[in-house]
């Protein structure tokens, strides 16, 4: 017959194994894998632009939270795909800030995409494309995340599946 004192060495290997396993359930998800860019870890350069629901956007107010910089236009069907999916998560996270950026040729096409998608985050026209250039957008869709720092911690560009924004939220965040 065991000893009491092997029996309860067993009993706190088993505890212990069983804690670890809790714990490793509620680690952190990892973050998925992210499209090339040369601002993936770099400061986002900042931008303050009006937004096509009125008012304004101003990245820099954004410090502390989690940003997603969404880039579309109309003549983009994966863009155009992609954006009831943003805005379900937009509702769906209070606290995550969402901004889209549209590229197409006119404030009036932008508008139509917000008001066809009845967008909620704010959304800015590009005129010249200015923002596109200054985080090196080449190609259609892309999504940014930018940590609480105000670091690049994601891109998502085309080559990415459906669901990967949001995981990747998901795992930046750390919410389930």
């Amino acid at each position: 017959m065991p000893s009491a004192r092997r029996v309860f060495g067993r009993l706190l290997l088993l505890v212990g194994a069983l804690g670890g396993a809790c714990a490793h359930q509620d680690s952190p998800r990892p973050v998925p894998p992210t499209s090339e860019s040369r601002l993936l870890d770099e400061v986002l350069p900042a931008f303050h632009r009006p937004t096509l629901q009125g008012g304004t956007f101003d990245s820099s107010a954004e410090a502390g939270h989690l940003l997603v910089i969404d880039f579309f236009a109309a003549y983009c069907r994966p863009c155009q795909r992609k954006l009831p999916a943003l805005e379900a998560l937009h509702r769906s996270q209070p606290g995550l800030s969402i901004v889209g950026v549209s590229l197409d040729d006119t404030g009036d096409a932008a508008r139509k995409s917000v008001a066809r998608h009845h967008l909620t985050f704010p959304v800015v026209h590009d005129a010249g494309n200015v923002l596109a250039g200054r985080l090196r957008v080449t190609e259609l869709p892309i999504s940014f995340i930018v940590d609480g720092r105000g670091r690049i911690r994601w891109v998502g560009g085309p080559d990415q599946p459906d669901e990967a924004l949001e995981r990747a939220v998901a795992a930046l965040s750390g919410t389930p």
